[in-house]
């Protein structure tokens, strides 16, 4: 055990920062039942980045991160754009239908690159094993100050996702407000696909949420099952990937996929 947190103790630390801010942003996802949002900005992300791959740069230098930040930010302000009070078409679908379009654009700009086939499986499980220290350090800094964002609006953001027709009455700009939520949400995945890929991202951010729902009705109470059920699966995930020889995201994911399945069969069993 010793010589598995003597090795691992970087891939675990950065599980459980992308697990400390998803889990929490995952709350804001489930409550807007806009669940494939972060499965999009990630997939926007990615797309951003591969562009500026194309164009020779590497995956992880200052252009390309700047270039999938940029895409980001654009996606955020569509999906703030259609958010209306009454929808006429469901913003799900908005949603869905620009995750398609990136991910069908991202492997067509790819597939125009060498070592293409590979570059998209980094896309998609990303490689958590090798993530550095000052990785780490920027994350905390950056998740860190898009965490004290949301405490110093948290009343704001909280009625926008969970009482939208409140919101509106209140006078809000709710779209003003749905901007500066995507945009910081954008942050945050831009930085984290970079590390974990789309289907890491995804997974920390609804998986800790939705137990945290079957399990509570009260945001706080939520926010720590999420969190805690996040630490549990990451572990797990980072442990099987070591000791079986197994690639580190992939078995992330699997894991998490394990929480949900045991999680409900619990949740069913108490009903």
């Amino acid at each position: 055990m010793s010589d598995f947190l003597l090795l691992m103790w970087k891939p675990l630390l950065a599980a459980a920062i992308l697990t400390g801010i998803h889990a929490y942003l995952g709350f804001h996802v489930l409550s807007r039942k806009v669940i494939f949002v972060d499965l999009s900005l990630a997939q926007i992300a990615a797309l951003g980045a591969s562009a500026a791959f194309l164009l020779g740069y590497e995956l992880h230098s200052v252009p390309s991160y700047f270039s999938s930040l940029t895409a980001t930010f654009i996606g955020a302000a569509i999906f703030a754009a259609t958010r209306t009070r009454t929808e006429r078409i469901p913003q799900e679908a908005v949603i869905g239908i620009v995750y398609a379009v990136s991910s069908a654009l991202a492997i067509l700009i790819l597939s125009r690159a060498p070592e293409g086939d590979e570059h998209i499986r980094h896309m998609l499980v990303g490689n958590i094993l090798l993530v550095t220290t000052p990785e780490l350090v920027t994350m905390s800094l950056l998740y860190g100050a898009v965490g004290l964002f949301h405490w110093i609006f948290r009343r704001t953001l909280i009625m926008i996702s969970t009482e939208p027709d409140k919101a509106f009455a209140s006078g809000l700009r709710v779209r003003f407000w749905d901007l500066l939520f995507y945009l910081s949400f954008g942050l945050v995945v831009t930085s984290s696909v970079e590390i974990a890929g789309v289907l890491l991202v995804f997974s920390f951010l609804i998986v800790p949420s939705v137990v945290g729902v079957l399990f509570s009705d009260r945001l706080g109470m939520r926010l720590w099952i999420g969190w805690g059920s996040g630490l549990l699966a990451s572990f797990a995930g980072v442990a099987a990937s070591y000791f079986f020889d197994l690639p580190t995201g992939p078995s992330i994911v699997c894991a998490f996929g394990l929480l949900f399945f045991l999680a409900g069969l619990l949740r069913w069993k108490r009903v």
